[in-house]
């Protein structure tokens, strides 16, 4: 199936990561000489999507300036004045997808596919889709194939594909914050500030979220040392490849 829109969250503080978010929103912090927003919005972009919805808040103007430079997709600004948590932003904008599955990616969400285009992460997601099913599709990592300072196991993944939170993080996958959603799980979700985790806890009490195992690399940068480490990853390969 071809995922032709998406939401960027963006409007988050960003706390953990500063002094770098001090001045600027998490998005646009750079990774070799790029915002992070830019390697989301061109992978989308490269996967078939043609509209972008972003929201913002925190230093939005910054972001906002930014996002005008960028032709090669739609760009659509959601701002919020006072933040509404992911579940709240998305809703806000929930017009601009009418009855259609969206990819849902964090504003600081960067990852690498693998070599077979199969694996790559937003066509995994679009192949594995099926509406008739799901309403949520997480993209997850094992934790065993991922090396960072810190290792959430958010979920356990079952033969059959779905997805079970682990309150007490011992699952076996992480979630990269990339995933496919339909519309119809906002019904009868809050007005206002909530968290889109509410919706991916209901779900799965339904038996339709879905998870997939990523193949390549996720970058999980929250502290000025997952940052530097990342950053020094991209310059490396940069290099090797000049």
């Amino acid at each position: 199936m071809m995922i032709e829109k998406a939401f960027i969250l963006a409007a988050g503080l960003g706390s953990r990561l500063r002094p770098y978010t001090d001045t600027m929103p998490k998005p646009m912090v750079p990774v070799n000489g790029q915002p992070i927003i830019d390697y989301a919005i061109a992978e989308l972009v490269a996967h078939g999507v043609c509209e972008i919805v972003v929201n913002t808040s925190y230093c939005a103007e910054i972001l906002q300036n930014h996002l005008k430079t960028i032709d090669s997709a739609k760009i659509i600004i959601s701002h919020e004045d006072e933040r509404l948590e992911t579940g709240g932003g998305i809703k806000k904008a929930l017009h601009h997808f009418g009855d259609e599955a969206f990819y849902i990616i964090n504003g600081d969400a960067l990852w690498q596919d693998p070599r077979e285009s199969h694996k790559a992460a937003l066509s995994q997601l679009a192949t594995l889709w099926d509406s008739s099913k799901m309403d949520i599709l997480l993209l997850c990592m094992d934790c065993k194939d991922f090396e960072a300072n810190e290792i959430n196991g958010d979920y356990t993944i079952d033969a059959n594909g779905k997805a079970q939170r682990s309150l007490d993080k011992s699952g076996s996958h992480m979630f990269t914050g990339i995933r496919i959603c339909h519309p119809r799980v906002f019904e009868q979700s809050p007005d206002g500030y909530f968290s889109f985790l509410e919706l991916m806890d209901k779900a799965e009490e339904n038996d339709r979220l879905y998870a997939a195992n990523y193949e390549g690399l996720w970058h999980h940068i929250s502290t000025p040392e997952d940052l530097q480490r990342v950053d020094a990853h991209y310059r490396e390969g940069q290099n090797a490849a000049g």
